[in-house]
């Protein structure tokens, strides 16, 4: 315990020095952030058109949907890229080529999504700023008030939808550099430290009532938000709450997920919080207590450098 204590420290320490950017411009999908069975269809349809890319395109379906085919909102928005049937038809198409246009089909309604997408990129292509800025506007408040304003419109609704998506569109880019360390990492560490031999417990997020335990996804909800950092409350969704660092560019803070299925976030079963080494914190099951262990398992996922701009941007209900 004492040895893996020091290597917290010392590869802490090393990682603060390492000011490294995100690379601009990625157009792949980060592995595993689109679920399996979607990933061909967004990769495809997300270059569409210069404005939009794979990794625009599905951080608006998990904005929209989670992913979820079935889902209707209150405002009666439907399937995976929540159309309003009026919207739908005239803008609907058969993306899959069967000779229908079904706005529960996903084959369907992610391309779609994409096509609408463009249609408003050419209503505004010729407005100043950036282009895939000025089409999320357009796709928020009208292509109209993109045009009267000059850009992205002075709406507090548009701008933050704007500000969202290019923040969660980093969560399903694949970096093409290095990502930059975040300040609340050492604060996120050293509230989990202070768990350490803590009993699990399934639900757990350490109230009082709970005497003070937590599940895998409680704890790491808890830690970052000792440092102002709001997670959602489960894994599979504080997986989109930033960038995705490779094995070998992980530094202490990241959180680091575990799946059941290798090519799907949507089936992350486990999450802790990495402190150098190829350790670990994590809160692993129901009888036993929060402690330290190795990440390098068959079922090892993937890890998120969590931010406070992408833990913003993701949906509060999916």
């Amino acid at each position: 315990m004492g040895f893996v204590m020091l290597l917290v420290i010392g590869v802490y320490v090393v990682a603060g020095n390492l000011l490294n950017g995100v690379g601009a411009g990625s157009r792949a999908l980060a592995q595993g952030a689109v679920p399996a069975a979607y990933k061909s269809l967004v990769q495809k349809w997300g270059n569409l058109c210069p404005a939009l890319s794979p990794a625009l395109l599905a951080a608006q379906l998990y904005q929209e949907s989670g992913w979820n085919p079935t889902v209707v909102s209150p405002a009666d928005a439907r399937g995976i890229a929540q159309f309003i049937p009026s919207t739908w038809a005239t803008h609907g198409i058969d993306g899959n080529g069967d000779g229908k246009r079904d706005i529960w089909d996903p084959n369907d309604a992610i391309p779609s999504a994409a096509s609408y997408d463009c249609e408003l990129a050419k209503y505004v292509k010729d407005v100043p700023g950036n282009a895939s800025d000025n089409m999320l506007a357009a796709y928020n408040a009208g292509a109209y008030r993109v045009i009267k304003a000059g850009g992205v419109p002075a709406i507090s609704e548009t701008q933050n939808y704007v500000k969202r998506i290019r923040s969660l569109e980093q969560s399903f880019a694949a970096p093409v550099s290095r990502i930059d360390p975040t300040q609340q990492a050492a604060g996120a560490i050293a509230f989990a430290q202070s768990k350490l031999g803590t009993p699990y417990l399934w639900g757990g997020e350490g109230a009082a009532e709970q005497g003070g335990r937590f599940d895998c996804s409680g704890l790491t909800q808890a830690a970052y938000a000792k440092v102002g950092i709001t997670l959602p409350r489960v894994a599979n969704d504080q997986y989109n709450a930033g960038p995705h660092p490779s094995r070998d560019q992980l530094l202490p803070g990241d959180l680091v997920f575990f799946s059941t299925d290798l090519s799907d976030s949507r089936a992350i079963h486990h999450v802790g919080i990495y402190v150098g080494g190829g350790y670990m914190i994590d809160a692993p099951r129901t009888g036993a207590v929060i402690r330290f262990d190795p990440i390098d398992t068959p079922d090892y996922f993937g890890a998120t450098r969590a931010t406070e701009d992408g833990a913003k941007a993701l949906p509060t209900t999916i």
